[in-house]
């Protein structure tokens, strides 16, 4: 008789010597299913039911010793969950993944579990500002010490005997400003710390922190790894022991991830080499498209030679992503002028989906700020960011070129058609 696992969809993708993004997105720790399916199930389930109270002890005893991945209920984990974990593990080359309910929770249950009271962080500065609101406002009540490392200064002076972790962002936003990853984890580990990273601008596909050195990686798994709007899930993927005490911590803290979500996330997983080749693409295209545009001030994007970090993003990254920054000549009715004249971008404040996105970070996120109180943390008025989609590239600059050119016409904003 045919066994299971001897159907060609059972074989692990491990047995190549080293898959590419896309083989790895679509087979990665793929397990055989009892329904012969292509797609993982999806197993909605809360509860776990056993047969007798003999199947029960048997399922105990085994969850004590490590023996199986069943779960007696749906906040300790979910078969669809696992299977999703098990593909992202594969993408970033990491012994385990964890699956929550969103990039913050990925954030806020790692802190919460690997950083005792008492302890002291470092963030990076460029971290998102959620990131940043948490780990200042919340982190000081439950007794750790948060530091915020301006990047001008030596990272090694701002470490202390009780630092337990230091947290990073690369590539930042809104600025794309990339860090070298190697010389973190190497500082970070001199110190007796743990190296985390979020790098969910550049996904598993253009950047692999693990094999810089990093012990833990994040995404918003919401935005490329899902890749269409539609959905939120968070991940971090690391060392098995480190990803194993956050996973007991999370069905405490319990920002678990549904398996309808997981099953959507799985199912974008699937395109994701493909998504961020034409994301690099159009990325690249359109940051050297608007940086010599005269109607344009300044661009920042990883991929131009005038990005400061150009050099070590060439070193680390194998793409550049679809973010581009940039500040448009004049203030904010010329750069609105701009935006509203825009065709294919939706203005809406997330990215890494296939539609391409514009904002406004001065309305968007700081609005309640002057424009003075804005210039000093670095958010003028006339800075736009664009989250390129995959949309074919010459229709993007089509449509950026007819919008530029609104930016020298006085009047009143246009209606978006």
């Amino acid at each position: 008789m045919l066994s299971l696992q001897t159907l060609p969809f059972a074989q692990s993708v491990a047995a190549a010597a080293s898959p590419g993004p896309s083989t790895t997105a679509v087979h990665g720790g793929r397990q055989p299913n009892p329904y012969r399916a292509v797609t993982e199930p999806v197993v909605t389930s809360a509860p776990t039911v056993f047969r007798d109270t003999a199947d029960l002890v048997a399922f105990v005893e085994a969850r004590q010793q490590g023996q199986t991945e069943v779960v007696e209920y749906g906040r300790y984990g979910n078969p669809t969950v696992r299977d999703a974990e098990r593909r992202l593990a594969a993408l970033e080359g990491a012994e385990e993944a964890l699956l929550l309910a969103s990039g913050m929770a990925a954030i806020t249950t790692t802190l919460l579990t690997l950083v005792p009271a008492g302890r002291h962080v470092v963030l990076t500065e460029g971290v998102y500002r959620r990131t940043r609101q948490f780990a200042t406002d919340f982190l000081p009540r439950l007794g750790v010490s948060v530091t915020v490392w301006d990047w001008r200064t030596p990272l090694n002076e701002v470490f202390r005997p009780e630092t337990a972790l230091v947290l990073a962002e690369t590539p930042t936003n809104p600025y794309l400003r990339v860090l070298d990853l190697e010389a973190l984890a190497r500082t970070a580990h001199a110190h007796g710390a743990l190296a985390v990273v979020d790098a969910t601008f550049a996904t598993p596909v253009n950047l692999k922190p693990l094999a810089l050195g990093v012990d833990l990686v994040v995404h918003s798994a919401t935005k490329y790894l899902g890749g269409h709007h539609d959905l939120l899930a968070g991940v971090v993927a690391g060392r098995g022991a480190l990803v194993r005490e956050i996973r007991s911590a999370l069905g405490v803290w319990g920002g678990v991830c549904a398996p309808q979500t997981a099953a959507l996330l799985a199912r974008g997983l699937r395109t994701l080499g493909l998504r961020i080749a034409q994301h690099n693409r159009n990325g690249q295209a359109v940051a050297e498209f608007l940086e010599n545009h005269p109607a344009v001030e300044r661009v920042w994007y990883p991929g131009l030679p005038s990005h400061p970090d150009h050099e070590v993003a060439q070193r680390q990254m194998q793409g550049f992503g679809g973010v581009v920054s940039f500040t448009v000549r004049g203030g904010l009715e010329e750069t609105a002028r701009f935006v509203d004249a825009l065709q294919i971008p939706l203005l809406a404040a997330s990215l890494g989906g296939v539609e391409s996105l514009v904002t406004l970070p001065a309305l968007a996120s700081y609005y309640n700020l002057s424009p003075q109180e804005r210039r000093a943390l670095g958010i003028p008025d006339n800075l736009v960011r664009l989250s390129l989609g995959v949309e074919d590239t010459e229709d993007l600059l089509a449509d950026l070129a007819q919008a530029l050119a609104h930016v020298a016409m006085p009047g009143t904003a246009l209606r978006r058609g």
